[in-house]
């Protein structure tokens, strides 16, 4: 991963698939759909088997385990790790997987998702995983129509295989904010879901050093590294005030792993071992930042980045 790119949301694995609307929805909990077969464990890449012949034309899905807790329902926002293939009765070749690219993603269930997709998260649960086939049938006569005229061979299905690591509750950190005693920096805590307000332009010489300051101290488990984290965050750059990136003006909580060099330093160094449920201010030097380089047009080899990061969950 690359370390700027790494705090917007990775590409939905499901822009490769045919498409939402259109075509029946069939759900199994007992054979395998059209005699795919999966094995290994929830949270590990599974191995998929297809039959011999060519795929099917009938989208359908499975569930594979079924997890546990609230059913997901839809409209939700789910953490899951997801495999794809291409099912051409050919190569069968894998399309990608999140367990290879080292984090999971964050998926709105709603009708944007092929039918079929839609229809099997609904059926599963946290710690759950299913199967999910995505054939022709899926498509609309207009997505059909479309396919034709670019060529594309619509005889191909896509499997999925979605491990369902949980469904986010908590959309900012919840408590009464410290002050963060960070001279040349303020934040207001308006309360509530509503994102915190940063300011950091100022006349103030920015700490040559790491600062990290909790201002709200969360009540969830400890970070560890490794782990993949859900946050909320605004950056802006000490002095200026320049605003570089938000995962709250985005209106999408951002995943990345942390304490395994795929983000900045100072990410990696402040995050580690704060409890899920924090707020934490963090004022990052060019060394632990993007370095003499800088990054974009905005950030300079020799700027201060101040980050505030609520942490709402680590998978």
């Amino acid at each position: 991963m690359r370390r700027l790119a790494v705090l917007a949301a990775l590409p939905l694995l499901f822009a490769t698939a045919c498409g939402g609307g259109g075509g029946e929805v069939t759900a199994s909990t007992g054979a395998s759909p059209a005699g795919v077969k999966v094995s290994g464990a929830f949270g590990k890449k599974p191995q998929v088997t297809f039959p011999s012949g060519k795929p099917p034309v009938t989208s359908s899905s499975q569930t594979i385990s079924a997890g546990t807790g609230a059913a997901v329902k839809d409209g939700d926002s789910v953490v899951a790790n997801l495999t794809a293939y291409s099912w051409d009765g050919k190569t069968n070749a894998a399309s990608g997987s999140t367990y290879d690219d080292g984090a999971p993603q964050l998926i709105k269930v709603d009708a944007k998702l092929p039918g079929v997709v839609h229809k099997a998260f609904q059926d599963s649960k946290p710690g759950g995983r299913f199967l999910a086939v995505v054939a022709k049938d899926s498509l609309t006569p207009d997505q059909a129509e479309q396919a034709k005229s670019q060529g594309a061979d619509t005889s191909i299905a896509s499997v999925y295989v979605v491990d369902v690591m949980g469904v986010p509750t908590v959309k900012a950190a919840q408590g009464t904010a410290a002050d963060p005693a960070v001279k040349g920096v303020t934040l207001e805590n308006p309360g509530g879901d509503q994102a915190p307000k940063l300011t950091t332009k100022t006349d103030v010489k920015a700490p040559k050093d790491l600062v990290s300051k909790t201002v709200i101290t969360g009540t969830g488990p400890v970070v560890k590294s490794g782990q993949t984290l859900l946050v909320h965050y605004t950056g802006k750059i000490w002095g200026s005030g320049t605003e570089f990136d938000s995962s709250w003006a985005r209106g999408e909580p951002a995943m990345f792993p942390i304490g395994v060099g795929k983000v900045i330093k100072g990410w990696d160094q402040s995050l580690v071992g704060v409890p899920v449920g924090s707020r934490v201010l963090v004022s990052i030097p060019p060394a632990l930042g993007y370095g003499k380089a800088g990054s974009g047009d905005k950030i300079k080899g020799t700027d201060t980045l101040v980050f505030v990061v609520d942490l709402l969950g680590a998978y």
